[in-house]
């Protein structure tokens, strides 16, 4: 049974990976879809101002930069099962948030909203796993029983 979950493991991780490396090669067509979707709330401008002014980016450039490399390395640190519970933890709330504002259905009219619900629910799905993934851990302890005393 471990080789079968290290396996589904890193078939698994290999989605987020491959996600986050496509970003990362193309910069300017992610930051532009950035753009377009998340709004930088007002509290946040002077901030941002700043950081643009010193990285040289503007902030959806940063923000694609650090989403891409974000999913590269939660992938491969659960593909390598190294801190593999605090990385499902954060890809939950990454995908909860990239689902959000990524594939808002419900501001679609119905017939042409189907290919972003789709996205959405296999984006619950993602989080389904994410979540065995962080109530697992490394693996079964034989000190510890894995729900309760059943």
């Amino acid at each position: 049974m471990p080789a079968l979950i290290t396996f589904g493991r890193i078939l698994f991780a290999v989605l987020f990976v491959y996600t986050g490396a496509t970003k990362l090669f193309a910069v300017q067509a992610t930051s532009d879809f950035i753009a377009s979707k998340v709004p930088i709330p007002a509290l946040f401008a002077p901030y941002m101002a700043q950081l643009e002014s010193v990285t040289g980016m503007t902030t959806p450039q940063m923000l694609a930069i650090g989403v891409g490399a974000f999913e590269v390395i939660a992938g491969l640190m659960i593909a390598l099962n190294f801190l593999a519970r605090f990385f499902a933890i954060l890809m939950i709330i990454f995908v909860l948030v990239a689902t959000f504002y990524f594939h808002d259905f419900w501001n679609q009219a119905p017939p042409e909203n189907g290919k972003t619900l789709i996205e959405a629910l296999k984006n619950l799905s993602l989080i389904g796993a994410l979540f065995i993934i962080a109530g697992y851990g490394k693996g079964p302890r034989s000190v510890e029983p894995a729900y309760g005393d059943v």
